[in-house]
């Protein structure tokens, strides 16, 4: 489950790390790829914790109130540094092993200390998490789970992360006050992620079929009009597809050996994904009428 937001993480990493210390001399990149040779070895599952709260937008992060509306660092040590600040939205951190914490803006020099990267363990002391619903999970603790397939038992679920005074061993620190850099991981992350949204393709192949089967047993299936918004559902679906694998196919190789998606395509696929899926949606509604939108838990 959710593995893409790390899967993200870690490709904007290589070569992010990579970078930094062909400028620096840094040893972030083998650091990094002991880190992976843990992961893949252990078959474990990244959480990729980006987004910060951020208070007033207008400001960057030495400009806030509150310091901790950005994670940043606040102490270090012979044995590695400590973070404290929170992020938000974080999609898939409950079952994740270990969460990758990184920046979410660009830096300045003022912001050296908000310019972390660094690998915690989900359960790492002074991690506090404060957990999401949702609307789906009544259905699930009312013991109806048996009408889902796949994963019935086990809903998707977000959380806010608070972080107070986290421990980060130096071999697990992959960026640590090289602001400049940090804009390059965003836009690299960004990149990856938005093309990842092509999952949501999935979820329509599914409501597509069911709004298909409903037209069946309610013995309209060859109405026009019903046959004409399958039709419409399956275009802005594959729509959907055809951006995400595109952004793939037209990728370029990076310095450090990784590909990087096509940047343009990756954030079309985005821009589809915030407008396709609630129109498929109201079709299937059109189409099924109260049987799916009155259907009981």
């Amino acid at each position: 489950f959710q593995r893409c937001v790390g899967m993200d993480a870690l490709n904007s990493l290589h070569s992010t790390t990579y970078e930094i210390d062909e400028k620096h001399g840094t040893d972030y990149h083998k650091r990094f790829l002991e880190f992976v040779k843990m992961i893949q070895k252990e078959n474990l599952v990244i959480g990729g914790a980006m987004t910060d709260p951020k208070g007033d937008r207008s400001k960057g992060p030495s400009e806030q109130d509150d310091p901790d509306l950005f994670t940043r660092i606040v102490d270090s040590d012979e044995k590695g540094v400590y973070v404290s600040g929170a992020k938000a939205h974080q999609t898939g951190c409950i079952n994740s092993h270990w969460i990758i914490l990184m920046p979410t803006i660009r830096l300045t020099q003022n912001d050296k200390e908000y310019a972390i990267v660094g690998a915690i363990p989900a359960d790492v002391k002074g991690l506090t998490y404060i957990y999401g619903r949702q609307s789906c999970d009544t259905r699930v603790m009312e013991g109806g789970g048996d009408i889902d397939l796949g994963n019935a038992k086990f809903g998707g679920q977000e959380a806010m992360m608070i972080l107070d005074r986290v421990f980060i061993p130096w071999d697990k620190l992959f960026m640590n006050g090289e602001f400049e850099f940090a804009s390059m991981l965003v836009e690299r992350f960004t990149c990856y992620h938005r093309r990842s949204y092509v999952c949501k393709t999935g979820l329509g192949d599914v409501l597509i079929g069911a709004a298909a089967t409903i037209a069946d047993y309610n013995g309209v299936p060859n109405v026009s009009h019903i046959k004409d918004k399958i039709i419409e559902m399956t275009h802005l679906n594959e729509t959907i597809f055809a951006a995400g694998i595109a952004s793939s196919h037209q990728g370029h190789k990076m310095k450090s050996g990784v590909y990087l998606n096509d940047d343009m395509l990756a954030q079309v696929c985005k821009h589809n994904v915030t407008r396709f899926p609630y129109e498929i949606s109201r079709l299937a509604q059109d189409i099924a009428g109260g049987l799916m939108v009155t259907l009981p838990s």
